[in-house]
């Protein structure tokens, strides 16, 4: 069968077919599993902080297998929104940051509140974004996948340029990680949300720090989790903040992770290089059925207004930008897209 013809995994168990990981993703079996041994533990009591604590550490080793780094480079917490706070209170006030006009606002607002401080925060069309920098251009903030209708942004010629200015870049891969390739490695910052194409609870979320763009990062919501030895940075001083990028940890909430660990074992056990050629074929088969150009993204709009007549066959999607957005992964196959070429040819 030709890629993206079969599933690539099972037990998960949607009521109909579901077309919306670009909304959230859903949980393995091995991740309802965790969750609900987590509950019973914490009803009894019999929960340990080391549990959670080795939750946490196997979920950073994972993701910094799934983004190309180390995991001393990786830092947790429980929204992106709060890593592109970090980000944007060290640029140096008077700098310029160049972000596309329609970004999703937790990279955006963070940005913007801080014009008040003397950022100059210029708004271009995301398909202009290399072009828009300039040398005196401090930062760079993109999705890697646009949210509202899956395009790709044109990573390499804003790395060129960025890099042929000394532009910091920060990257929101939270539409992207999970299925596309992504190194890590080649931006100062990478931010994402788990809860998408991740398959992980709501609340945990992971930034990349290049060594050099973290001596310029102020751990501004550094607590005892962010210290060099957690457990003897309960109280008091002196300052013994981590030297990895831990010491720009937020304390995570115990539940959420002890299910984003199995979901990550899943996503890097089946392989983004597969889930990827999953995914983007079963999306191009859509688009050729539909008349549309191919593409290498997993998600596709479709010209609805809204999302009526795909409910009215069980199936799931959304509607962004006056569109119905719609994302494959890896609990779907063929039989997924038949049905809804079929629902929005009778639309």
């Amino acid at each position: 069968m030709s890629p993206g013809g079969e599933a690539l995994a099972s037990g998960f168990e949607p009521d109909g077919i579901y077309l919306d990981t670009a909304t959230y993703g859903l949980p393995s079996e091995g991740t309802v599993a965790a969750l609900e041994t987590a509950l019973e533990r914490w009803r009894r009591g019999t929960a340990t902080m080391e549990e959670y604590d080795a939750a946490v550490v196997t979920s950073r080793g994972l993701y910094a297998d799934l983004a190309g780094t180390n995991p001393s480079r990786v830092a947790v917490a429980n929204q992106v929104s709060v890593f592109a706070g970090l980000v944007a209170a060290s640029i140096p006030s008077g700098s310029r940051v160049v972000v596309a006009d329609d970004e999703f606002t937790s990279i955006l607002f963070p940005l913007l509140v801080n014009e008040s401080r003397g950022l100059r925060i210029d708004l271009v069309p995301f398909e202009d974004l290399a072009e828009a920098i300039e040398p005196a251009t401090a930062l760079v903030a993109f999705s890697a996948v646009r949210s509202n209708d899956g395009k790709l942004v044109d990573i390499d010629g804003i790395e060129e340029r960025a890099r042929r200015h000394g532009t910091r870049m920060l990257v929101d891969t939270t539409q992207a990680m999970g299925w596309l390739p992504i190194d890590s490695k080649r931006f100062d910052y990478t931010v994402a949300s788990a809860y998408k194409w991740l398959l992980s609870p709501r609340g945990t979320a992971f930034m990349t720090v290049s060594e050099d763009a973290a001596e310029t990062l102020q751990p501004l919501f550094a607590g005892w989790y962010a210290g060099e030895e957690v457990w003897d940075s309960i109280y008091g001083g002196p300052l013994r903040l981590a030297s990895s990028a831990r010491r720009f940890d937020v304390s995570p909430a115990w539940l959420s992770w002890m299910g984003t660990a199995p979901a990550l074992e899943l996503i890097v056990g089946v392989g983004v290089e597969r889930i990827h050629r999953h995914d983007v074929a079963l999306a191009n088969q859509t688009r050729q059925l539909l008349g549309q150009e191919p593409s290498q993204s997993a998600i596709l709009t479709i010209a609805l207004s809204d999302t009526s007549v795909l409910a009215a066959r069980g199936i799931e999607g959304s509607v962004r930008a006056d569109a119905v957005r719609v994302g494959f992964h890896l609990y779907n196959d063929e039989s997924d897209v038949t049905a809804l070429v079929d629902a929005v040819k009778e639309a």
